[in-house]
């Protein structure tokens, strides 16, 4: 979990440090750290998904191929 948490505190900082220059504006850089990287989180549980059926399905063709 202290892995997840500092990933989530630099995702965080990256986009507060992007959105901060490119906007000019403290209010839309935070409001960017906030919004980016909730939606990557959500997008990235969905991408772990569809990997995860990837790789059973390799496993199971693996599997069936004889020897």
């Amino acid at each position: 979990m202290t892995k997840t948490f500092t990933f989530a505190a630099l995702h965080f900082s990256v986009a507060f440090l992007l959105g901060l220059p490119f906007t000019g504006s403290w209010l839309v850089g935070g409001a960017l750290a906030l919004v980016e990287p909730a939606c990557n989180t959500v997008v990235f549980h969905f991408h772990e998904k569809v990997w995860k059926r990837i790789e059973r399905r390799r496993a199971e063709r693996a599997a069936a191929v004889p020897a």
